[in-house]
Formats: C-alpha cells, sequence, structure tokens
C-alpha cells in the first residue's frame, strides 16, 4: 500500500491529499481515534479513511476505519451566547470539526494507537476495498452502494453455507423495503456472477404475504430508465427482471375449477392445494396445529397419534382427490373433521384412535382446535379437485418461486409454510450436495416466534441450524428481531437493519450496531440498510438502487403475449451523493409495497 508520502512523490502533495490529523487532545487507541478536520475538508457518516504511522522493526503499519460521528465546536467558546460575540468578531474561535473512527483493519496486524498529528486520508480505490476487506473476498456479492457512492459487498462465502449462512432483516413494515432488499440480494445472487455455474442449480423459494405484489417479478418496471441503468451497472449488475419465475396461489375458495385466487395475473400462476389423500399419507395433521403453544399440552399426543392412525387406514377413491378410511369416502376436509371427531367422541373407538390412556380433557382440547381449523384449510385441503401435477408446489422449473399467500387467513399461511419448507427439506436431504435454496419468509417472527413450540417453528430452527450444510439458506424477515426465536437470529451470519422503531432500536438483538447507527436506523429513508457481516467489524450503510422489476401491477410493463411452453405456475423468461432512487415516483406517497 502507498504511503502517504508516497502519493505523489512529495511530503507537500501528501498534506494536500489528506483530509486532516490524528487529533492529539483525545486518546487514540488501536480500535478508535479521532481526526481534527483541516480547513476545507470534510468527512461524513461511513466515509473510509486510512493513517499509517512507522513502528521500529516492523514498518509502516496502516490502520484504516470507517467514520461512526461527526462534530463541530467553536474553539476559544464559552458560553452558549459567544456563539454571536464570535460571529461578529468580538471573540476569537475558530470552528473545529472532529471525526471518529472505528477502526476496521490494522495492516500489516501490528496493533499500536495512530500517533497524533499523523495525516489521515481519505481511502479509495484498492485501499478502500483492503480497509473493508474487499480484498479478501474470494467470491463477492453486490449488496448496494456506501455513501460515497461506490460498491459495497457481502462475502459469498457467508450466503452459501461455506463459512456461515442465513440472513435476518429487520425493520418496520411499510418504510424499511425489507422485502425488495431482500429480492434485490437475491438478484446480486443470480446474475451477479459470483455463484459461477452453481447459479444454473440454485433456487430461491419466496412466501409472499405482501398482497400481490409479486406476482410481476418477471415483468419490468415501467420507471426503468438511463439513471436505474446506470445504478445497477455501478454494480455491475443488468438492470432488468427476474428471467424464470414460477407462480402458485391458492384455489379460488368453492369454484370446483381450481382457478388461482388472485386478480392482477391472468396467466403464467398455477394454484396449489393438498389432497384429502397427501394430508393423510405424509402425516400434514401436525402442521394444522402451527400455533405457538406450550409443548407442555398433552393433546399434541393425539395429534401424532391420530396421524399415525390416518396414515395406516387411509385408501385412494379413483383420481378424484377423495379417501377411503375404515369403508368411509371423506371428499372434503370438512368431512376428514368430522370423521375423526366421530371417532374420538365414541367410546370405543377413542383408545385405537387416541391411545389407551388419553382423557377425555385431552381429547376434547384436540377437537376444538381441529375444528377450529375448517375455514382456514378447507380452501386448501381437497378431495373435490382432480389430483394433477401442476398443483404441486416445487422449485424445480423455475429459479425463482413465489408462493402467493396473501388470500389466505393466518394460521393457513403457516400450514403452507411449514408443508412446503418439511418437503423442500426432505428433497434436499435426499439429492444431496448441489444448488443451494435461498428461501425467503417474510414476517418471521410470526413462524418462529421467541417464545411456544410449533411444528413450523422446529422446521425453521432445524434450516437455521444444519441448514447450511444441506445448502437450504434462509432469508428471513421481520418487523422486529427481537420476537424471533433466538437461535434463528444468532445463526444469521448477515445481519441487515432498514428503518427501525426506536423502542425496538435498543433492543439487545440490535448489540452489533454502534450507538450512532442505531439513532439513525430510527431516522434512516426507504433504500437504506445497515448490513452486517463477520468480516468488518463495522457495519456498512447501504442503499440499494430502485427494483428493475415491477412490485406492484400498476408497474409492470404488460407483455407482448402470455408465455408459451412454461412449465405448470412459471413464467418466462424476460430478457459523490447519489440521488435518492425512491423519490419522485407516481404512488411515492402510498405505503410501500416492499
Amino acid at each position: 500500500m502507498a504511503g502517504l508520502s508516497d502519493l505523489s512523490g512529495s511530503p507537500e502533495d501528501a498534506v494536500a491529499a489528506s483530509v486532516g490529523r490524528v487529533v492529539g487532545t483525545e486518546d487514540s487507541t488501536p480500535l478508535e481515534f479521532a481526526v481534527a478536520l483541516a480547513p476545507g475538508a470534510y468527512l461524513q457518516l461511513d466515509d473510509v479513511v486510512a493513517t499509517e504511522r512507522e513502528v521500529p522493526g516492523v514498518g509502516v503499519v496502516v490502520t484504516s476505519g470507517v467514520v461512526t460521528e461527526v462534530r463541530a465546536r467553536h474553539e476559544g467558546a464559552t458560553f452558549g451566547s459567544d456563539v454571536f460575540l464570535i460571529s461578529d468578531g468580538v471573540l476569537p474561535a475558530q470552528v473545529q470539526e472532529i471525526a471518529e473512527i472505528m477502526t476496521t483493519r490494522v495492516e500489516p496486524e501490528c496493533y499500536v494507537p495512530p500517533r497524533p498529528g499523523e495525516l489521515v486520508r481519505r481511502a479509495t480505490g484498492a485501499e478502500r476495498a483492503q480497509a473493508l476487506y474487499f480484498d479478501r473476498m474470494d467470491k463477492r456479492v453486490a449488496a448496494g452502494l456506501g455513501r460515497d457512492g461506490e460498491p459495497v459487498y457481502l462475502n459469498l462465502e457467508f450466503l452459501d453455507g461455506t463459512r456461515g449462512g442465513h440472513v435476518s432483516i429487520s425493520g418496520i413494515s411499510g418504510v424499511a423495503t425489507k422485502t425488495s432488499f431482500a429480492l434485490f440480494l437475491l438478484y446480486s445472487l443470480f446474475t451477479g456472477g459470483a455463484l459461477g455455474r452453481r447459479a444454473l442449480n440454485s433456487k430461491a423459494l419466496v412466501f409472499s404475504v405482501k398482497g400481490e405484489d409479486l406476482l410481476f417479478l418477471d415483468r419490468p418496471n415501467v420507471h426503468l430508465d438511463d439513471d436505474l441503468r446506470a445504478d445497477y451497472a455501478r454494480l455491475d449488475l443488468v438492470a432488468a427482471p427476474f428471467g424464470s419465475v414460477g407462480f402458485f396461489a391458492p384455489p379460488m375458495p368453492d369454484d370446483p375449477s381450481g382457478r388461482p385466487h388472485v386478480v392482477g395475473r391472468t396467466h403464467g400462476i398455477a394454484a396449489f392445494w393438498w389432497t384429502l389423500g397427501e394430508f393423510c399419507s405424509r402425516e400434514l395433521l401436525p402442521y394444522v396445529f402451527a400455533d405457538a403453544e406450550d409443548e407442555r399440552n398433552q393433546y399434541t399426543m393425539v395429534i401424532h397419534q391420530v396421524a399415525s392412525r390416518l396414515k395406516r387406514e387411509v385408501s385412494a377413491v379413483g383420481d378424484s382427490g377423495a379417501v377411503m378410511i375404515e369403508g368411509q369416502v371423506l371428499r372434503t376436509y370438512d368431512d376428514l373433521v368430522e370423521f375423526v371427531s366421530d371417532r374420538l367422541t365414541d367410546e370405543d373407538a377413542r383408545r385405537d384412535w387416541a391411545g389407551p390412556v388419553t382423557g377425555v380433557g385431552t381429547v376434547n382440547a384436540f377437537l376444538r382446535r381441529l375444528r377450529s381449523s375448517l375455514k382456514p384449510l378447507r380452501g386448501i385441503v381437497r378431495g373435490d379437485l382432480p389430483d394433477t401435477p401442476g398443483r404441486r408446489v416445487t422449485t424445480e422449473h423455475t429459479q425463482v418461486t413465489v408462493v402467493d399467500l396473501h388470500n389466505l387467513p393466518e394460521r393457513a399461511q403457516r400450514f403452507v409454510v411449514g408443508v412446503t419448507l418439511a418437503a423442500e427439506t426432505a428433497r434436499k436431504e435426499q439429492a444431496g450436495p448441489g444448488g443451494l435454496l435461498f428461501t425467503m419468509i417474510d414476517e418471521l417472527n410470526k413462524y418462529a416466534p421467541r417464545e411456544g413450540s410449533s411444528p413450523i417453528k422446529e422446521v425453521l430452527l432445524d434450516i437455521a441450524e444444519r441448514g447450511r450444510s444441506l445448502g437450504i439458506i434462509l432469508v428471513g424477515a421481520q418487523q422486529t428481531a427481537s420476537e424471533v426465536e433466538r437461535r434463528i437470529v444468532s445463526n444469521s451470519s448477515v445481519k441487515i437493519v432498514g428503518r427501525l422503531d426506536p423502542a425496538e432500536a435498543g433492543r439487545p438483538e440490535y448489540g452489533f450496531l454502534p450507538p450512532t447507527q442505531r439513532a439513525r436506523a430510527v431516522l434512516a429513508k426507504p433504500g437504506t440498510m445497515f448490513v452486517s457481516q463477520p468480516e468488518i467489524p463495522v457495519p456498512l450503510a447501504v442503499e440499494f438502487p430502485f427494483p428493475a422489476w415491477a412490485t406492484r401491477e400498476s408497474e409492470a410493463v404488460e407483455p407482448a403475449a402470455a408465455p408459451a411452453g412454461t412449465a405448470p405456475g412459471a413464467a418466462g423468461t424476460n430478457g459523490g451523493r447519489r440521488r435518492d432512487p425512491f423519490a419522485g415516483l407516481p404512488g411515492a406517497d402510498d405505503p410501500p409495497p416492499f
């Protein structure tokens, strides 16, 4: 690395290239120091700087860091009212700005404090990359642009399971742009080249609860212009929609045709449901009880006993999706619930179906919860629709699979997420090492709350703790990380924060943010995120470009014709200070869809 005196060949040029000197009135440590800014120079939060000193026997030691605070004051003033006298020239004083620096890297690793009076320069180019460890990232994933307008990267090894995995994104709903950033990160992974040949076999499974906003990822955004293309180009990305996307939605209620329950999208989307035969043979009953419960509740034993009994007794009836159990034909979920209720309330049959020592109170607790699932689940557990391959949610045919859940009650959403994740985890276990599966879940606190236990929470914990060995990476978004199971958050190598509620920002789950960044997170505008990754000791503020794909129906560029020859549910292949890319667009005053 070039020294200050080597920048232009003379000490005078080195002084001219600097922004200030290490302060002598405050203690400097190897981990923190302060810089007095030279007249006419400035540093802003998140700027990257470097300074150096000569160490006997070691040589030149370069200390790099990130600006975490900048303050200005009148030196020579005593009282607050002195500012008026100083402005009138009555009192002698001068304005001095001091920038506080948190060290990110010392090269070579000789941890000595920067000496007072040493010149400090703004790090650019290769020196900035070294200060932020980008030079040690063999494969980098673009996360956005820093405050200096230069790219900020994530280390792929902490995303693909090599050295870590999983992403946790937190922030206020409708303001923090959590979903938009998660989608941008997926786009950067799939198209930025970091995955190499693995990009062909890597998939994304996206559960959408944001209306129909994610049903147009394969369409260009009507606001895509040259400025937006330039933003993507600075990150070595092409501004374009997702190229290979499959869409699934639940069927219309009480509709015998099984049409998907959507309004805006008229083609390239498939309805999903589970047949009664699948429900019984795959023992899906536990996912009906997906609300977090006290694991001491004894009715959970009844759940597994009944599920096992259904698996043994079920047989298919033709290809209609109906089943026969103990000689009785069941064609709807209501029929199945009524059948189970009859068996458990019959004294002779209860022993076989609930267990020999199960009390009436425990059985009644089970039945109350089972009957309450009728309305949420009758539309997606069906025996009155023909079994077709296209109804199965799968990630096999497209790179990105979107499962629309917004029309389902919350209990049904939990059922879908739990069953789908369990099936994908089992598929990855059978397939062995290979491509990656990025699973994006919004409102993670709803599926894996801090308290209680449920089948879905167990699936998510399994993914968080051993998913990266299977190639399954969890991308979880939530308003409040403090309400998510601790083991899931702690297993996330990459932590990202957008706009935070002031009370939430004070929680210990955000201890990785320095105090100034916690304060800034309360004021962050849409499109600004604070990204923490293991290699860099300071979270970096990034701004990511406005989506090049449509995030709502009104933004979607209409295709010339419906894509032909696609798999069921799959859409065709489509082919200094920055401006705020989220400002000035139609609908900007409306609640954001992400």
